[in-house]
Formats: C-alpha cells, structure tokens, sequence
C-alpha cells in the first residue's frame, strides 16, 4: 500500500511568480520515498532527427506521458510530469509504478512496429536516490490561469535519468500486451508553428547549475534574466492561436500511435474532423477560445533539476540572452546549450475541449535534442 498516493494532488498550488517560488525553500516538499521515478528515452534521437522523423519522436515522448496520465486519471491520482522532447520524466506512487511501465513496455513496442522508433524504459525508486545522497524537492506553480505546473529542484530527477540510459537501465523494452495501452486524449493535428511575429525565432535553452546546493539561487538568476530580455512567459510564448493550423498530414501518425495501425475506418473519421474542422470549427467561438486555450496551456518552462524552455524572440535578444549565459557559465555557475530554429512543433493531451487540454512543445529541427547536444559536449569538456 502507498503511504501517500495523493502526495502530489495535495501540494498546495503556488500563485507567486516563479522567481518568488524559487526565492523560498519552504515551498518544497520532498517526494515520498516508496515513490519512483519513472523515465523513458527514445534511442539514437538524434539520429531519427537527423534523418527527418523528429515530429514523431515527439510524439513517441508526448505519448510516454499520456499513457501514464490516463493511467492515474483512472485511479483518481495526480502524477507530475515532464517532457524533454526525446523522451519523458513522471513521478509515480508505488501502486502506479508496475502498472505504468506495463503500459509504457506496450508504448514502447508499438512506437517499434508502427515508427521503428525505441523507447528505453525504467524506473528509480526515491528512497534509492536519497541514500544515494540525491535529493527531489517539489512543488506546484500556476503558471497561468489556466495551467499549474510542477517544479523540482535537486539532482534525483537527472540521476534517474542517467541511470535508466546506463547500461544499468538496460535496453529499450517492448514486450507487453497492447491493451494494457490506453493513449486515449492524444492528438498531433497541429502543423508547424510560426512564432507570433515574423521577425522572430524559436529558441531551445537547456541549462544546469554547477552546483546543486546554489540551483535555487541560479535559477532565480536565469529566470529573471529572461524576464528582463524577452518579457513575461506570455510575451515569449512561442504558441500563438493566430499562427495554428490544422495540418492533415499528421493524422496518420497520430492514429499509428495510438491504435498501433493505420485503421482505415478510424484515419477517415478523424482526417474528415480536421477538413471540417479547418472549414466550419476554428471560425466559431468555440473553435477560436479553443486554439487561445491552446497558447495558455502549452508548457513552455520546465524545471526539473535544470531549465528547460523554448521562446519566441528577435534575433538581438537571443544575442544578449547568450551574451549573459556565457558569462554565467566563465564564472562557472552554469552551464547551458542553445538552439535556434524558425518553428515550434507540438503534440497534445485533450481530455475534452473545455479546458482539459496540455500542449507539449519543441522547437523544430531537433530542438531540446539538438540543445542538449551542445550541453553535453560542454559537460564533458569541462566547458
């Protein structure tokens, strides 16, 4: 039995700025130790980005999260989760945890047959962390009105990571029954997304502190730093509802991804949605507070042991932007990696059209994958 299986649900939710969430300790709980962190990551990313597949190794990760989430939605729980691109991070209670990685072992060979795409799957129990010396502070934040987000501090989240794609994690897995995957709510309907102005570009940043006892401290920096160039996360946002548009090519994929085969009969149904969508649904009210719903509900911010964000800006800023990081990173506070790119890409969870909707987003062309590349390689220099 979980000691607290409603642990996450009970946090009370943050309405201060997320520079005033970080300024204070006390606002960070520990995760329960018979909890786990559950990771997934899509094997040679880089190289199915490369060769142009990196929309569907979006959605592979989108749906990573989603197979959990309908799991928990089930049982009534709330689980945190983060999205990374290539690949996903949830928190789970010790009654989710065998039960999310059967589903996930299903995502995981259906992501192999319909896309040749694997998914490496593991898990890291708490307490392991912690007598490891790592630690998991979290809380939850509003990002917007319409959206509360989680935000963890420490290293326990990175070491799980790091873990599962070690030799220790094994490889991916794919043996699992198929209807022990419900992926229910996904959807990847939305075409490329222009930044809200012309002249702007789409930013990936990646970036860790160099020590974790002053991660608070740093964050706050950065944070404000980005503040301070690009305005508040609304003004940055790369996701405006003027710029989406339905794109039927991607149905296909979707329908691969959560059936496992192209079913002729489910891709018409779905495919005619989108053209009526496009004709008669976006022009209505409902169709418009629909996509605004979409922009204030797409998580441009992670926070899960580093920073991870993408922001639309102007050339001159992501210059200044950089400018600043670079000195952070001399004085060996940070270290970070950057991506720019023309275009976001997003995939989505929609429970209903009311509201119960999030939106993952990446920016195109590999994006938070091509960002860690950079990071990486300074990690391992010693920059």
């Amino acid at each position: 039995m979980d000691a607290r299986p409603t642990f996450y649900s009970d946090l009370p939710v943050r309405g201060d700025s997320l520079v005033e969430l970080l300024g204070d300790g006390d606002h960070f709980a520990h995760v329960p130790g018979d909890w786990h962190v559950v990771v997934t990551d899509i094997v040679n990313s880089t190289q199915s980005i490369d060769g142009g597949r990196h929309e569907l190794v979006n959605l592979v990760a989108a749906g990573s999260i989603i197979a959990v989430l309908n799991l928990a939605r089930a049982r009534g729980l709330r689980v945190p989760f983060f999205f990374g691109g290539d690949g996903a991070t949830l928190i789970v209670p010790k009654s989710l945890l065998e039960p999310g990685l059967t589903a996930l072992r299903a995502h995981s060979g259906r992501s192999r047959n319909a896309f040749d795409l694997s998914l490496r799957v593991g898990s890291v129990a708490a307490e392991d962390l912690y007598a490891g010396g790592h630690r998991i502070g979290i809380a939850r934040h509003q990002a917007s009105e319409r959206l509360d987000v989680p935000v963890v501090l420490g290293d326990g989240l990175i070491e799980s990571e790091r873990r599962v794609k070690s030799e220790a994690g094994g490889d991916a897995i794919e043996h699992a029954a198929q209807d022990e995957l419900d992926l229910s709510g996904m959807e990847c309907r939305w075409d490329r997304i222009e930044p809200p102005e012309k002249s702007h570009e789409v930013v990936c940043l990646l970036l860790s502190a160099i020590d974790d006892r002053t991660q608070a401290v740093v964050f706050r920096q950065v944070i404000e730093l980005i503040d301070s160039i690009y305005g508040a996360a609304e003004a940055r946002n790369p996701v405006s509802a003027l710029r989406l548009k339905l794109s039927g090519r991607k149905v296909a994929a979707e329908t691969r991804s959560r059936l496992g085969r192209l079913d002729p009969g489910t891709f018409l149904n779905t495919w005619l949605s989108v053209q009526l969508g496009k004709l008669m649904w976006s022009p209505t009210r409902a169709g418009r507070a629909y996509k605004r719903e979409v922009a204030e509900l797409t998580d441009t911010l992670v926070i899960d042991g580093r920073i991870s964000t993408v922001i639309a800006g102007t050339e001159a800023q992501r210059r200044r932007l950089s400018q600043r990081l670079e000195a952070m990173e001399d004085e060996n506070l940070i270290a970070f990696g950057l991506f720019v790119t023309r275009q976001s890409v997003m995939s989505c969870y929609v429970q209903d059209r009311q509201g119960r909707h999030i939106h993952f987003v990446d920016g195109a062309d590999g994006g938070y994958t091509m960002a860690a590349k950079v990071l990486k390689r300074k990690l391992r220099m010693g920059f």
